[in-house]
């Protein structure tokens, strides 16, 4: 159902994005990264967080980030990443395919400005072996996420 809640986000908005389903697990980073032939930094990640205030908010980031705990806090306050069974049903998407699409409930997105690096990231699409070829600045109009500075530098 939930490669199926993608599709219907995208059709539900005329956005012609097309869905990209392999036979091989790209449930992680490393293994995104190889399936489709490109480095970890371009696959972008979505965490779920629970925030001291009890919010729930997604994040999208590069796929090789590391959360930097004083930015989070600067920008979040307080906050832990939820468990995998606490992800999947707050987002209707199984941990491997999680994305900020079609989610079960509406929430708060957030997108880490490390994927302004790349002028293409692939994030999941609701299941473990499928993603979407997207611009960092579509993935913000798509998702009415908000930029913020979240994770470690890079280069």
């Amino acid at each position: 159902m939930s490669l199926e809640s993608v599709r219907q986000f995208f059709a539900s908005r005329r956005l012609e994005i097309a869905i990209i389903e392999l036979d091989v697990s790209t449930a992680t980073v490393a293994e995104a990264a190889a399936a489709h032939g490109v480095e970890p930094g371009r696959i972008a990640k979505t965490l779920a967080f629970r925030l001291a205030d009890g919010r729930d908010v997604i994040l999208v980031a590069r796929g090789d980030a590391r959360i930097d705990n004083r930015k989070f806090k600067d920008a979040f306050g307080k906050g832990k990443m939820l468990p995998p069974e606490e992800v999947e049903a707050i987002t209707g998407h199984p941990v491997g395919g999680v994305c900020p699409f079609g989610l079960a409930r509406e929430l708060p997105v957030y997108l880490d400005q490390s994927i302004r690096a790349f002028d293409e990231v692939l994030p999941a699409a609701g299941a473990v072996h499928s993603a979407v070829r997207i611009s960092p600045a579509q993935l913000g109009e798509v998702t009415a996420g908000e930029w913020v500075d979240v994770c470690q530098a890079f280069g």
